[in-house]
């Protein structure tokens, strides 16, 4: 078990010191680049290369947003593979629908519990 903790907390430590390197030595936004995460997660998945990194890694791949890109290739290929040319619109909303949601509800949830206020 230890094993697996240590190859998540690898991999996923290197996704982020890449996009920290990406921050510290570009001109690209913090935003730009995790955009560029959930683009090389897409590609990647559509292509078939993701999956043995998840695999591998397993929470360590699959929680960052190159995750939530294979995951939204996975789906859509999946509702392709189904539904026919309806599933390019419908796959990756299905596939992310539970994690989108739970974003959401706990964030309403912290914020009827909690009071935001600026940092001043």
């Amino acid at each position: 078990m230890f094993i697996e903790y240590l190859k998540a907390f690898l991999i996923g430590g290197l996704f982020c010191a890449v996009g920290q390197v990406l921050i510290d030595y570009t001109k690209l936004t913090p935003a730009r680049i995790l955009v560029g995460y959930v683009v090389a997660g897409v590609v990647l998945g559509a292509l078939g290369v993701y999956q043995p990194l998840v695999d591998f890694a397993g929470a360590g791949a699959s929680v960052p947003l190159t995750g939530f890109g294979n995951l939204l290739a996975s789906g859509v290929r999946k509702a392709v593979s189904e539904d026919g040319f309806i599933g390019v619109l419908t796959g990756g909303l299905v596939a992310s629908a539970a994690g989108i949601t739970a974003a959401v509800l706990f964030g309403f949830i912290m914020a009827v519990l909690f009071k935001s206020k600026d940092k001043s």
